[in-house]
């Protein structure tokens, strides 16, 4: 089913199919379903992937397969794509049946010029509610009207009706239940207002960069978004110093992501921008000041100049330069920039000659471990179906795993590694905008090739790396989990009231 509009599309395919097989003399053995799932790519077809692993597997003796019509098979942009799974079926002896197609699928020359056109058509019917999806947003946006997405720090969304009558503010995950109904952005706390006004302060006035602004507001133990602390390295602050709502601005196309495909920026020049859509945070001559000195900032200074400046960092700090020295020492731009412009911070450490502890077998590891984790958080989200889904917040941040009812989990792997006395170890970096969140904690085995176990835990509550022992009382106050189906039951039970958290302080593990 496409979508969860549809409110009788399963029903009728069931009864067609039905109707079908009883003709047929088929007995229907199993019903895979994909309700509410895009057919444009097969990852978010959890239904079609468990029926292409049940017929290969050989676990389910099928003689055929009985689907409505080509376009429920799916709507993929490569034709090839829908026939190469239709042929790993008949390769394993299992014929695929369109039961409301004009013609029989029998492999001769006329059904197969049906078939390939009928695959061409549903694919671009997907391209062409693409089109027509984006120019209707893309209308509403021109009216003033939200289009998704969270509203950022010091905003709210308000649901309105057609006429403009506010109804509520909604939460985070919520969204809009009447297709009439539109949504407009407003201020949010005073706080968080106030907070806002004070960034633009401290960067025209008092001429702090983003990492000194960010650390201030840590100081002061003002909370940004979800009550986690502000980003070290000023990404948060960046934003909120670029971003045009913060000047009443309405901001609609600032990236693509058309039909599942990589999302890609757009220029300014293409955005959608309307002035005085809502109520302004910042007076557009004070944002306009903060965009005019961004363009002496850092991001505007040249490769050379970014490589002198760590170049100059890696003598000042005896021959060594990591992430967290960069954030931390004024005159180097910040490592988000260093990946934007090279590519990643190890291609820039290797243009200065640093051959620290970034080298390339280190990196390897480490991508290959990154790699573990993206295959576990499949696992899981494969595992409970719509119950858990993968955060993709972009290329910037860390993938999470929300919740059905909004919740974020993060999840975290932790490498093992030796002390000096040779005791086993294994440790957990900080994430700041994670610290306030429940933890699925992977420990990796000795080598760090696999996993060894899994926990659910309560928020770590520091930025501060955690060390974990074997039998580390951190842990105990989780919930180690049997297998991954255990995953869903225990972040419930981690998210009842009156749940502890673990102190704000970094516990310490002594080596016996």
């Amino acid at each position: 089913m496409s979508t969860e509009h549809q409110n009788f599309s399963l029903e009728n395919q069931t009864l067609a199919i039905q109707s079908y097989a009883e003709k047929r003399n088929f007995h229907i053995l199993k019903t895979y379903v994909d309700a509410g799932r895009t057919g444009v790519v097969l990852k978010h077809r959890e239904g079609l992937a468990q029926l292409l692993r049940d017929v290969l597997q050989g676990d389910q003796l099928y003689r055929a397969i009985l689907v409505y019509d080509v376009s429920r098979w799916g709507r993929f942009q490569d034709t090839d794509e829908a026939a190469y799974y239709e042929f790993l079926c008949k390769r394993a002896g299992v014929l695929v049946h369109y039961c409301a197609e004009t013609f029989s699928n029998d492999a001769t020359m006329p059904s197969a010029i049906m078939k390939a056109l009928k695959r061409a058509m549903a694919g671009e019917y997907s391209r062409e509610l693409g089109v027509k999806t984006h120019a209707g947003a893309e209308r509403s946006a021109r009216l003033g009207f939200k289009q998704g997405g969270e509203p950022g720090y010091g905003l709210r969304r308000l649901l309105v009706s057609a006429e403009g009558r506010p109804k509520h503010l909604l939460d985070v995950g919520q969204r809009k239940s009447i297709a009439s109904d539109r949504v407009i952005q407003v201020l949010g706390p005073a706080n968080e207002v106030r907070c806002v006004k004070d960034i633009y302060e401290m960067f025209i006035r008092k001429k702090m960069t983003f990492k000194e602004i960010a650390k201030e507001l840590n100081r002061r133990r003002i909370k940004y978004t979800g009550g986690s602390e502000w980003n070290h390295t000023g990404r948060s602050v960046c934003i909120i110093l670029t971003h045009p709502k913060y000047a009443g601005f309405n901001v609609y196309g600032r990236s693509t992501k058309r039909l599942y495909t990589p999302s890609v920026n757009v220029p300014r020049s293409e955005w959608t921008i309307v002035p005085a859509a809502f109520e302004a945070l910042i007076e557009p001559d004070t944002f306009a000041e903060a965009q005019r000195i961004m363009e002496t900032s850092p991001r505007c200074i040249s490769d050379k100049e970014m490589l002198d400046d760590l170049r100059n960092g890696f003598a000042e700090n005896n021959g060594k330069i990591t992430v967290e020295i960069m954030a931390n020492t004024v005159g180097i731009p910040s490592a988000n920039l260093y990946r934007t412009r090279f590519g990643s911070v190890s291609h820039a450490y290797e243009l200065v000659g640093y051959d620290g502890f970034w080298r390339k077998d280190w990196l390897e590891k480490l991508r290959y471990i990154r790699g573990l984790r993206d295959g576990l958080m499949k696992n899981i989200a494969a595992l409970f179906g719509s119950d858990v889904s993968i955060e993709n917040r972009g290329p910037a941040f860390r993938t999470r795993l929300r919740m059905h009812n909004g919740q974020i989990v993060s999840v975290r792997t932790s490498r093992t590694f030796r002390t000096h006395e040779g005791h086993l170890r294994w440790r957990i970096k900080p994430i700041s905008d994670e610290s306030q969140l429940v933890t699925f904690v992977a420990r990796l085995n000795v080598d760090n090739s696999d996993f060894k176990d899994y926990y659910v835990t309560p928020p770590f509550c520091t930025c501060n790396p955690v060390i974990l022992k074997e039998n580390d009382p951190r842990l105990n106050r989780g919930i180690r989990l049997g297998n991954l189906e255990e995953f869903l039951a225990a972040v419930q039970r981690m998210s009842e009231p009156g749940t502890p958290s673990f102190p704000v302080y970094l516990w310490q593990v002594s080596d016996d």
